[in-house]
């Protein structure tokens, strides 16, 4: 056979030997970086941790789009220092601590927080439920979020004194007693500043408004950053 001909028959051999080893190369590194790819995604959501809030129509953004709202506000300012939380919001307009209550495991299993900030009690207390109910509710709510491995944050809620006395100050007095009893950290009133002031109440004579929600806010976020510099 000819030079040129030998030559054209041990590219084509060379070719088909190569041609599977080639393959398997390519297809190595593909499967090396797709597990590679995999495994900075699982890493990436294992460094995310959730902020569970379970709260009622103050944290539900009553009367204004949800993106207004403190909670919303609260995921924003949380960005910078901590950029590995995410703030999940499970608030109902119109719930109670015995809806929560109900809730509440099915979110703890979804969600699986690191943080649970309960702002309940509200809607209890205008209903004129007894308080035995309220402190059995709030008791069961936080220790099922403590026990789930979450640090709990219980937001205080006040009623008007026209429910009288006794009832107002009990009241008062079971966020207090529940936070002591559960060891979860009791955040100052959440609407200090703004439930005196009519200007930063709807029209309903309840509920904050959209310029209520940085002072809400600046009540909260103390407690929510003392608990995730601890973390």
């Amino acid at each position: 056979s000819s030079a040129p001909a030998i030559g054209t028959r041990f590219w084509r051999l060379s070719h088909l030997i190569m041609r599977p080893t080639l393959y398997h190369v390519i297809r190595s590194s593909c499967i090396t970086g797709c597990l590679l790819l995999l495994l900075l995604t699982q890493s990436t959501r294992a460094s995310e941790q959730n902020i569970l809030v379970l709260g009622d129509s103050i944290s539900a953004a009553y009367g204004m789009s949800l993106d207004q709202g403190w909670v919303a506000q609260l995921a924003s300012e949380l960005q910078q220092d901590y950029p590995q939380f995410a703030v999940v919001n499970a608030s109902i307009s119109g719930e109670t601590t015995a809806g929560g209550l109900r809730r509440l495991p099915a979110l703890l299993e979804e969600h699986k927080p690191s943080v649970v900030i309960i702002e309940l009690g509200a809607n209890d207390g205008l209903r004129g439920y007894p308080l035995a109910t309220l402190r059995s509710n709030l008791t069961a709510l936080a220790e099922l979020a403590r026990d789930s491995g979450a640090r709990v944050i219980i937001l205080p809620m006040e009623i008007p004194p026209n429910y009288g006395a006794r009832y107002t100050s009990g009241f008062r007095e079971s966020f207090r007693d529940v936070a002591q009893e559960t060891d979860s950290v009791l955040a100052p009133f959440l609407l200090d500043g703004v439930a005196t002031d009519p200007t930063l109440v709807q029209d309903d004579g309840l509920h904050p408004t959209v310029a209520a929600q940085p002072l809400i806010l600046a009540n909260v976020l103390p407690s929510v950053s003392e608990v995730l510099a601890e973390l």
